[in-house]
């Protein structure tokens, strides 16, 4: 297990039955609230690759897709729900265990041929991941990766992405 690796674990809460019984909540909390583990987890997503902008997925996603922009020298675009950005945007939905919902992106947030890398704090099912994907290509710009700290396998997001760079700083 690598020293980083490890320094996410350590910081990673399990909390039972949030928030319905029978799931088991992988709580980032403690990690955000540690600066060591905090300013390693954003220089290590930071250094995947050379990009022009750092999407980040609402909402854990802009915890990290900020900073990780910051140390990267990039732009930071947010990737909504629907109904909460201000400007003409470009809309995407995609189906959830139960229903479906719809993210959303600022119509002139990219410039065509950005080099894009999207950030968010888990991938579960890969749904959201996806959808953002066929949203910032839309958009005219290209995803060069989805960068995680947290992989759940066993929930198999990583088979809804074909095609794509993965990168997950952990896997459970």
């Amino acid at each position: 297990m690598s020293e980083l690796t490890e320094l996410i674990l350590d910081r990673i809460r399990d909390v039972p039955d949030y928030p319905k019984p029978g799931v088991l909540f992988k709580d980032i909390t403690p990690l955000l609230a540690d600066p060591v583990a905090m300013a390693a987890v954003v220089d290590a997503l930071a250094g995947l690759s050379q990009v022009d902008k750092i999407v980040g997925i609402e909402a854990r996603g802009f915890i990290l897709a900020a900073p990780v922009a910051y140390r990267a020298a990039a732009g930071f675009v947010p990737v909504r729900k629907k109904g909460k950005l201000p400007a003409e945007t470009l809309k995407e939905s995609y189906d959830l265990e139960y229903g479906s919902a719809t993210i959303e992106v600022h119509r002139d947030a990219f410039t065509p041929g950005d080099r894009v890398l999207i950030v968010d704090d888990v991938l579960a099912t890969g749904g959201t991941a996806k959808a953002t994907v066929e949203l910032v290509e839309r958009a005219g710009a290209e995803v060069v990766g989805i960068a995680v700290l947290m992989e759940l396998a066993f929930l198999k997001g990583r088979e809804r992405l074909p095609g794509v760079e993965l990168h997950s700083l952990v896997i459970v």
